[in-house]
Order: C-alpha cells, then structure tokens, then sequence
C-alpha cells in the first residue's frame, strides 16, 4: 500500500491536488498568537525603562502597545508624516515620495479608495484578528477567489488577447486532467499498489471531480458557464463547449505567468477578511492609543548602540535632536537601514546589508460606473494577465455603488522593475491601454484619477518585504534574531509570515517579550 506522501506526490504531479490532500489530513496548521508576558509580571516602577522604537509600522504600533500596558516609557519615532509603514489605504489627499518620482497626492472622490500595501487577512492569522476583535474594527469578507474574473494572455494563440473566465479554464483543466488519470487508471498504467476497490472508488472520484461521461472523456459541462442562464419556462439554459486542450497549452494559459496565483495559495484560499473603509483601520486605532508616545516627521540619521543604552540621533522640523533609551526595538526596513549610519555588530551589519526585498507596485484607478459588476457579474477577485500588469483587482466592498476603484495592476519583481522606471504619468497610461485590452468600457468609465505606487522606490520603505534564500534563513535571518547589545530587530522580514500584517504583529511581540524576559529576569512561554 502507498504511504501519504507517496500518494500524495503521485496525485500531485497528475492533478494539482497535493495540497488539498494536505489540508484534507489536517497537515497545515494556523499560525499561532504567540503568548505575551502576563500583566501580573508589569514592572513594579512604572516608565522606569525607557525603550527607543524606530519605525511606526504595525511591528513598532504594537510593541509601544505592548510595552506601555507592562510599565515601559516608550517613544516611537517615525519619518514619515503618517503611521502604518506599507499599511497605507490612500484616500483623497494622500501622498507618498518616490526616490526618483517626486510626490504624488491623491485626487480620488471622497469615499473612493484603496489599499496601496496589504489589503487581505487570510484566515487563519489569528493574531491580525485578535486586535482587530480587541480594537472593535470592523471587518468585511475579501472575495479573494473568484471563477468569474479572467485570464489574458497576449500572444498567437488561439485563445490569446481574449479574455477567458477562470471557471472555464479551470474546470475545462480539471476535466482533461481528470480523464488521463481516469484513462491510466483504466489500462493501470499508474501501477499503484492499491486494492482494486479503492482503484474503482478513485476512479469514481476522478469521474465526478472531472465531469467526465460513462466513457470517461471529458466534454464539459454546466460547472464552467452558460451560453445563455437557466431561466423560468421553457429555458433550461445552454452549456457552453470546453476550450480544446491544445488551445489552452498554446494561448501559454497554463504557463509559468499562471502558476502560484491565487487559488493555489494556501494563505490566498478560503474566507479572506479586510478591513471595513481601508486595512489603515487597525493601524490608525494604535495611534490613538499611542498618540503622545509618537514622533512622525523624524528620519534617524545615527544609531549609536552600547552596552548600557542606546542613543538615537533624528532630525525633525526643528533640527537635528538626540534621545537616549535602555532599549532599542528597529524597525526600519532593512534596504532603509542600511543607509543610515550605525555601530551594530559585523553579523547584523552583514544581514541588514545582504537582506534582499521583493519589488512590487499597485496603482489604484477610479472609474464612474462599477462595469465589472453591472456588464459582467464580476464581485470581487483577480484577473491575472501574461503583461506588464500582471493583476487587475476588482474591489470587495460597497457592491452596486455608483462609482467604483479598481487596483489596475499589482505586478512584482521584472514587471515591477519595469513599471517602477515609469513616471507616474506613464504608469497610468500603461494601466488604462492594457486593462483596456480585458476591458473596453476603460474607454467611457475611467475618470483620469489614479495614484500608483513602487515600493521599492518609496521613500523610507525601498522594497515589499524581505526575502531569503534557503541558506539565508539561516545566516542572515537567524542574525537578526538575535538582539546587538540593548537593540532588539523586529518585522515582518523576521519571521515566516514575510509581507503580512500578521508577521508584523508577531515580530513586535516577540520583542516585547524578549526585552521584558531580560528586565525580569523571568521566562515567558
């Protein structure tokens, strides 16, 4: 008899399905909220500790949280005018400052807007939800996943520089696949020691998972669309014919510009979860807790790290100022903080210098009738594309409002490059001629109002998040694990949730437990 993970290979390699089996099995687990120090073990002297936070990110937002409620003085200084770091929902009147691109604000109507950085919660990152439920923000489901959204693929194809529905390709996928196992099954090609039984129970499956018919040929079916609806009377509906598989293997439709998007994600799948009026909402409910304890408009210019303390050098409004702490928790991305003169150990010098970060871009575009909704019944969810925009986001909130906001593309690495070379004005451009590619109403609905954003030319960001090789989990990672002296590293790009709000959230934690393990004396779990 196979094992697991040998069934598991073999049906992956013919049908996708490893990693439903996984989750069938109960193989993939939530990621935890890590523990914090129990309020019974604050500190008997209240602001006798004074700890330095650089970066008012969520990591920075919720360590100062943390660290307030167990006693600790805490200052959080920030160079940016706002709080939230890549939290950032760009609204009428938002800006932001490229490297080479100048600012650029934001002249969306009021009500308009979306999420230049994170925007979707997966379900289970327990502790994004926990102070969402402490804070009372509000909470909408995120149509992450959705069959009537599209893909494009320019090219010679025969089904190329046309839209095609992702159920229809998908199911017209899972219908061949379906009928080459059930065919190898059949001749038992696959020579699996299996017990006939259990081959003609899998064979039943594959028939139903595929649509297959009695000869177990695959000839689509009602899963991947109607010509016309089902309607009352004499209307049973007109199902419409499968794409032929040579079509989709030419159009590259199944290609590399296809594979690991989103439903083959786990953290993508499922019931996703954002912010009701913007992801900033549990950034901003910080601040209001934190308001006195928050510098914004400071850049650190000097990091002086000791034995004994730490001081930091920043320059505001009022010029260039000092301030000293018994600790220190950094924030700051890695790529930004490289730049910025410090004394921190050769190991963690090595890591924060080599640290690699994902390039990546959003634009965000207004339009005056929500067309997806109305013409073609789309609410919610990703086209994907084979060119320079690579994603098209249609919005998970306010359904059949008049007016609308689509993310016009979402593109990372070479594509982002690409885009973020481009002015603001030309990234629109590119936006509008290639979305009108998928879409023509482009043509009368697009009001001219974008804002776009690269991160890794925005100012005191320089990247998405962090990346590592293999290897460099355990070199340059495990470096900045550890603390320098009295300077405590956190993020999102130290922990495995790299680009989610939760990594952010645990990675402050976890500083905070640390400083308070080392000024008690005790271990926290």
């Amino acid at each position: 008899m196979p094992t697991r993970r040998e069934f598991l290979t073999r049906l992956g390699m013919l049908t996708g399905l490893t990693l439903p089996g996984m989750l069938s099995w109960d193989l993939l687990h939530a990621a935890p909220v890590n523990a914090l120090p129990d309020m019974a073990d604050k500190l008997p002297n209240p602001d006798s500790k004074n700890v330095i936070i650089l970066g008012a990110g969520l990591s920075g937002l919720v360590a100062a949280y943390e660290l307030n409620k167990l006693g600790y003085k805490c200052t959080v200084i920030e160079a940016r005018e706002r709080v939230g770091g890549r939290v950032f929902t760009v609204r009428k009147g938002s800006f932001s400052e490229e490297i080479t691109n100048g600012k650029l604000t934001a002249e969306f109507d009021e009500g308009q807007y979306f999420n230049a950085g994170p925007s979707r919660i997966p379900h289970f990152h327990e502790v994004t939800l926990h102070y969402c439920r402490e804070f009372g923000v509000k909470l909408e489901v995120y149509n992450n996943i959705n069959e009537a959204a599209y893909y494009f693929s320019e090219g010679n194809g025969k089904l190329s520089n046309r839209k095609i529905k992702k159920g229809t390709l998908h199911n017209d996928m899972r219908g061949y696949t379906a009928e080459l196992l059930a065919k190898s099954l059949d001749s038992s090609a696959l020579d699996l020691p299996v017990t006939k039984e259990d081959t003609e129970k899998l064979l039943e499956y594959v028939r139903a998972e595929g649509a297959l018919d009695i000869d177990n040929i695959y000839k689509g079916s009602s899963r991947r669309g109607y010509i016309e609806y089902p309607a009352a009377g004499l209307y049973p509906g007109t199902v419409a014919n499968p794409h032929p598989l040579n079509d989709i293997i030419q159009s590259g439709l199944i290609g590399p510009d296809f594979y690991g998007v989103a439903e083959y994600v786990y953290e993508l799948q499922q019931t996703m979860l954002q912010m009701t009026g913007g992801n900033d909402a549990l950034v901003l409910e910080f601040e209001k807790r934190l308001r006195s304890n928050i510098l914004l408009n400071a850049e650190v210019t000097k990091i002086i790290n000791g034995d004994e303390g730490v001081t930091i050098l920043y320059r505001n409004k009022k010029g260039n100022q000092q301030i000293k702490g018994d600790f220190c928790i950094n924030t700051i991305p890695l790529k930004v903080l490289s730049d910025i003169d410090h004394n921190y150990a050769s190991n963690h010098t090595r890591a924060i210098d080599k640290t690699a970060y994902i390039l990546c871009g959003k634009i965000g575009m207004q339009f005056n009738r929500r067309f997806w909704e109305e013409d073609e019944e789309i609410f919610g969810g990703i086209t994907h594309t084979n060119n320079e925009i690579y994603q098209i986001f249609y919005p998970s909130n306010d359904y059949l409002s008049k007016k609308g906001m689509l993310i016009g593309y979402y593109n990372l690495n070479e594509r982002a490059r690409i885009v973020g070379e481009l002015s603001y004005a030309e990234r629109e451009k590119l936006a509008y001629e290639k979305g009108l590619l998928i879409h023509p109403q482009y043509a009368s609905t697009y009001e001219r109002k974008s804002f776009s954003v690269s991160w890794h030319k925005t100012k005191y960001s320089l990247g998405g998040w962090g990346i590592y090789s293999e290897k460099e989990r355990h070199s340059f990672y495990t470096a900045l694990l550890e603390p320098d002296k009295r300077t405590y590293f956190a993020g999102d790009h130290l922990t495995y949730l790299n680009g989610w709000m939760a990594g952010a959230l645990q990675s402050g934690r976890t500083a905070v437990k640390a400083i308070h393990s080392r000024v008690t004396g005790k271990t926290f779990l």
